[in-house]
């Protein structure tokens, strides 16, 4: 069963939004171009709402997932600070790799990952001619484990958590390998708060697709949560103290649900893990300090659910022709479990009516073609469309750090 908590100090953003300049760099990237906003009456009506946008991420710049905005993003800015100078002057990604090739000592990439955030870190490593050093935590899906792979990463699987993953991908800090990670802890917050703003260009192609359409800004954004990366950029997008924003709902496992528990506690707390959820990009144990001052300031009610339904939200997108994994469809979920009658302390002040606009963000495809087709029901060949940039498996085994 789902369980809800309104958030009684919401209200606007602590940080403000990083402006255009992640979209202008992300716009040099191969491949760029902005992903779908696609409008679903069928499922808006099943909600019994006017409109429901779905920010579809399942392929983005080859890659099954948004997460690549954040990481080349924080990578650059990284750079940059190593280099103690502004990259500039380049027009492609093989100029950039020349430039931090010349004006840092920085080799390698490291990060932490259940799977997308990782192939993200690796991706971004092999377009500037770097290393990348990615860990996992044990049990991780062997498909997204060789997605990692493909990109010519390494990849080390580590007992224990996300969180046991994070601390170990820490440890290869130093002045030739860089640390991407997408959460943050004492002492290591600059890169995780650019990862946010490097989410940023979700949103605002969001914006441009509205406006291009005479639509206004949705009345409800769905938001899923983990350590809360994705869901701060949503707050430093519409909830500026200058601004009336949407209201904002924000979706994790009752297994993780480490910002719900914080909420609770009126302060960072962590939820241990092992943690079996399907929707393993949201098996955090700890809310990222740096994401946590806009989360807690500017989401106005939090879900948890189970797995049952993260399957059902992916079923009613396959209904419509979008394929969303586990992680990717938990914000559809959280407004199906809305919508069930199960939490009216949830629907009643998110204000939702026949005429409201709801935004849900599809945040990747299958990742894991496999679990994919047994969720939706359907032969793993009956959908060519959900092995897109998913996985492409050469030989190659992680090896185990314990």
């Amino acid at each position: 069963m789902p369980v809800g908590l309104l958030n009684p100090k919401a209200g606007a953003a602590v940080n403000t939004a990083p402006g255009c300049a992640p979209r202008n760099f992300h716009r040099l990237l191969p491949g760029y171009q902005p992903t779908p906003l696609v409008d679903a009456p069928a499922i808006a009506e099943r909600l019994g709402c006017g409109h429901l946008w779905v920010k579809d991420e399942s392929s983005r710049m080859g890659l099954p997932s948004f997460k690549v905005l954040g990481a080349s993003w924080a990578t650059f800015r990284a750079l940059e600070s190593r280099a103690g100078q502004a990259l500039q002057d380049w027009d492609n990604v093989d100029d950039l790799g020349k430039l931090v090739h010349q004006l840092t000592p920085v080799r390698k990439l490291a990060a932490a990952t259940d799977g997308n955030h990782g192939r993200a870190v690796a991706r971004t490593a092999r377009w500037l001619g770097l290393e990348a050093n990615i860990y996992v935590p044990d049990g991780t899906a062997k498909a997204r484990i060789a997605a990692i792979i493909s990109e010519g990463a390494a990849v080390t699987a580590v007992g224990g958590s996300y969180d046991s993953a994070v601390a170990r991908s820490a440890v290869d800090a130093n002045d030739y390998c860089l640390v991407v990670s997408d959460t943050s802890w004492p002492g290591y917050t600059s890169i995780p708060n650019w990862v946010i703003d490097g989410y940023s260009t979700i949103l605002a192609e969001v914006d441009a697709d509205l406006e291009t359409s005479g639509e206004s800004a949705p009345d409800v954004v769905v938001v899923q949560m983990g350590v809360g990366a994705l869901a701060a950029a949503v707050v430093r997008h519409w909830r500026q103290p200058d601004t009336s924003g949407p209201r904002i709902m924000g979706v994790e496992p009752t297994s993780a649900a480490c910002v719900m528990a914080s909420i609770r506690h009126r302060g960072i707390r962590s939820v241990p893990g092992p943690h079996p959820s399907i929707m393993a990009g949201l098996n955090c144990d700890t809310p990222s300090i740096v994401a946590w001052p806009d989360v807690c300031s500017g989401i106005d009610a939090f879900i948890a659910i189970e797995d049952d339904l993260a399957r059902e939200g992916m079923r009613a997108f396959a209904q419509i022709g979008l394929v969303s994994g586990e992680t990717g469809a938990a914000g559809l979920a959280g407004m199906l479990a809305v919508n069930s009658g199960e939490l009216p302390s949830i629907a009643a002040p998110l204000g939702l009516t026949r005429d409201s606009s709801v935004l849900v963000l599809s945040t990747e495809g299958a990742t894991d073609p496999d679990a994919y087709h047994a969720a939706v029901r359907t032969p793993a060949t009956a959908n060519p469309r959900a092995n897109r940039g998913a996985v492409d498996c050469p030989s190659g085994r992680p090896r185990k750090d314990y």
